[in-house]
C-alpha cells in the first residue's frame, strides 16, 4: 500500500533517522532539503537499499512558493501525502536575548514557526477529508526548551517551539472532524549536530549529567516516538506530546 510521507529536514539528525524509519515501516518517504542534497540523497538511497522507496526534494519551508512545490511534488512521485513531519528547524549561536537582533528572530520564527504552519496548511489541502482526502497525521517536532525556556543560550528558539506546541493543540482540535490527527514530540538533548550550529558541538555531553537518565539521546529514539504517534497504534491520539528527553 503506498503511503506518502513528507518530513522537512530530512537530510541529516533527527529527520534522517525518521526518514529511515519510516522508509522500513513501508512509507513512500519526501526526503526535503534545503541545500545539502549530497546528504539528502545518502538518505533516500539508504531507504533504497533496504527496498523501501523515496525521493530527494529541495525546498525550504520559509518560503511559501517552495513549500507549494514541495507538496506538489510528492502527489507527483507518490500521491498525496497521508503523513507529515514537520522536523525542519534551526537556531543560532548561543546569546542572551539582550544581544539578539530582529534578524535573527525573523530567521528563527521564519523556519521554526511559520514553515510549519504553511506545510500544515498544504497538508490540510491534500489529507482533509471534507476536502476529499483520505485523512493523515502530522507530528511535530517541538523541544521541551519550549518548557524549559532555554535561558541565556536560545530563549528564541525555545519560544518558537512553544508556539509549535500551541499549534498542535490548536490544529489538532481544528482538524479532527477532517480525519487529521496532529501530534508532537518534544525532544530533549539528542546527539545531532545541530548543537554546531549553536557554537557548541559538544553540549549534550556537556549537560547530562543534569538529564535524570545521564545521557543524550539518540536520534532513533526520537524516530520511534514520531513513527508510533503516526501509526495506527496512536489512533486515538490527538493533541497529545511525547517528550523524549530522558526524564527532563
Amino acid at each position: 500500500m503506498n503511503r506518502p510521507i513528507i518530513i522537512t529536514g530530512s537530510s541529516r539528525g533527527i529527520g534522517a533517522a525518521t526518514a529511515l524509519l519510516a522508509g522500513q515501516r513501508g512509507y513512500s518517504v519526501c526526503v526535503n532539503y534545503k541545500a545539502d542534497s549530497e546528504s539528502a540523497q545518502h538518505v533516500v538511497d539508504a531507504i533504497a537499499s533496504t527496498g523501501g522507496q523515496a525521493i530527494a526534494m529541495q525546498a525550504d519551508v520559509a518560503d511559501e512558493s517552495e513549500v507549494k512545490r514541495l507538496f506538489d511534488a510528492c502527489a507527483t512521485a507518490f500521491g498525496p501525502p497521508v503523513a507529515l513531519v514537520n522536523n525542519a528547524g534551526i537556531l543560532e549561536t548561543q546569546m542572551r536575548l539582550e544581544s539578539m537582533g530582529a534578524d535573527r528572530l525573523q530567521r528563527i520564527f521564519s523556519t521554526n514557526v511559520i514553515g510549519p504552519l504553511l506545510c500544515c496548511r498544504e497538508a490540510v489541502r491534500r489529507m482533509s477529508t471534507r476536502r476529499g482526502g483520505a485523512g493523515g497525521a502530522i507530528v511535530n517536532l517541538s523541544s521541551v526548551a519550549a518548557r524549559l525556556g532555554a535561558p541565556g543560550e536560545y530563549v528564541d528558539y525555545a519560544a518558537s517551539k512553544g508556539a509549535v506546541d500551541t499549534m498542535t493543540i490548536g490544529l489538532a482540535k481544528e482538524l479532527a472532524e477532517d480525519g487529521i490527527r496532529v501530534n508532537a514530540v518534544r525532544a530533549g538533548y539528542i546527539h545531532t549536530d545541530m548543537h554546531a550550529s549553536g557554537g557548541e558541538p559538544g553540549r549534550v555531553d556537556r549537560l547530562k549529567d543534569g538529564i535524570p537518565l545521564k545521557r543524550g539521546g539518540q536520534p532513533e529514539e526520537v524516530a520511534r516516538a514520531v513513527l508510533w504517534l503516526l501509526s495506527d497504534e496512536a489512533s486515538y491520539t490527538t493533541g497529545s506530546f511525547l517528550d523524549v528527553a530522558g526524564g527532563r
